[in-house]
């Protein structure tokens, strides 16, 4: 952009200086040979004295010789009779045209202009005084000029092109700062504003946006609060499964149950914790997938036992760093396993591999016919929400990586998280 307003401010500066610079160019070699005109003029004149005292050849003579023009072999005097006295330079008939019309004329040739002034003698008679001027002297210092008019323009083309640029800096500084802040607001960080600068206009764009990510800010930290407040509400009857749960007789169905309501309160409560920050207060975080990977088997090996569904884990040796938070990882691990508990019968065997390329489900279910559709919100064929695994896409998305549906070697669905590293 910066660029395009200095190529404008070129353009537009140098009509300008060539609007006025070819008519000082006329202009100039036109008072140049005005000057030279006038200047043959001056010298005639003075023949014409020498004339009106008399016409003889001698006085005329030494007239001529004591001219400029004369010592320099470019003045003449035509006599009746066409005697010519001096250096003639222009044609008879000129002479002889100017003698008859008795007044001042020029007459062009491709080595100069031969000004010819007639003055009247005694008896009716007519002499011509010739003066001629070439080339070189009718436009002298005409060059030089031209130049200085050339290097006149040149500073004042580049002068004001160097003062566009550091105007349009400012508004190409100040667009610059607005794009920057309007691609990290779309890259998610709600906390970025613009700073007011440059023209009043893009000051109001800058108010503009700073107010559209403020309301953006308020309307997420609403949904998230609302989030809160119904995970809050879930604790109601929580308590009661849980008073439930605790009045049944000693054993090893009890102690599941009371370790799942154990669980299930610390999830509510860290989604909640978790969903009451504002946006703009959150931190680039990272998160072991293997130690969340850990916790979240804990939790279904309750009911994978309970249903009696074969399970394996191959990895998990080293950490393996996730760029998401811990609570988004919990949902994302919780979407890929729950998806097997939810979508194939119980009894059916499952495997979990981790590693540094992601986090691989395996299972030897049905599989997932329509992949496609499976990840897109609210759409799903087996009668549940249709949130499970496109909550894990997004979460992985966010994480720099991609979701992978496609039937495993079980013979079923493997629905992989992948890092992209």
């Amino acid at each position: 952009m910066r660029w395009i307003l200095n190529r404008l401010a070129l353009a537009i500066t140098s009509m300008v200086a060539l609007a006025f610079l070819v008519p000082l160019a006329v202009l100039t070699r036109q008072i140049a040979h005005d000057r030279a005109v006038d200047e043959a003029r001056q010298q005639a004149t003075g023949i014409v004295a020498a004339l009106a005292v008399g016409t003889d050849p001698d006085l005329i003579e030494r007239a001529v010789a004591s001219t400029p023009a004369g010592g320099e072999g470019r003045l003449a005097v035509h006599l009746p009779g066409n005697t010519a006295i001096g250096s003639p330079h222009a044609a008879l008939e000129a002479v002889a045209a100017a003698a008859r019309s008795r007044r001042p004329t020029t007459v062009e040739y491709a080595d100069g202009i031969a000004y010819l002034q007639p003055s009247v003698l005694d008896g009716n008679r007519t002499a011509v005084i010739e003066v001629f001027v070439d080339s070189d002297d009718m436009y002298r210092g005409v060059w030089v000029a031209w130049f200085a008019l050339a290097g006149l323009a040149i500073v004042l083309v580049l002068g004001s092109t160097a003062v566009a640029d550091r105007l349009g800096w400012k508004v190409v500084r100040a667009t610059r700062s607005l794009a920057e802040v309007t691609r990290q607001l779309g890259d998610g960080d709600l906390s970025v504003r613009a700073a007011p600068r440059g023209p009043k206009e893009l000051r109001e764009v800058a108010r503009s946006f700073n107010d559209m990510a403020d309301n953006m800010t308020r309307l997420v930290d609403s949904e998230r609060e609302l989030a809160a407040d119904l995970s809050h509400r879930l604790r109601t009857p929580l308590t009661a499964l849980r008073l439930d749960a605790e009045a049944i007789p000693p054993g090893p169905v009890a102690e599941r149950m009371r370790q799942a309501f154990d669980l299930l309160d610390q999830e509510l409560e860290a989604i909640i914790t978790g969903a009451r920050v504002s946006i703009t207060k959150r931190t680039a975080q990272t998160t072991d997938l293997v130690e969340v990977l850990a916790d979240r088997l804990a939790f279904w090996s309750v009911l994978a036992e309970d249903q009696q569904r074969p399970n394996t884990v191959v990895g998990g040796e080293y950490p393996v760093p996730v760029n998401v938070a811990r609570g988004e990882l919990i949902l994302a691990i919780d979407a890929l396993l729950g998806n097997v508990f939810a979508h194939t019968p119980e009894g059916t065997a499952f495997r979990v591999t981790v590693s540094d390329v992601g986090l691989v489900v395996d299972d030897a279910g049905p599989g997932i016919p329509d992949p496609e559709k499976a990840v897109q919100r609210g759409h799903s064929g087996a009668g549940s929400t249709g949130l499970g695994l496109d909550i894990a896409q997004r979460i992985a998305i966010a994480a720099g990586g991609r979701l992978s549906i496609t039937r495993g070697p079980m013979g079923g669905a493997q629905v992989a998280m992948l890092l992209d590293r």
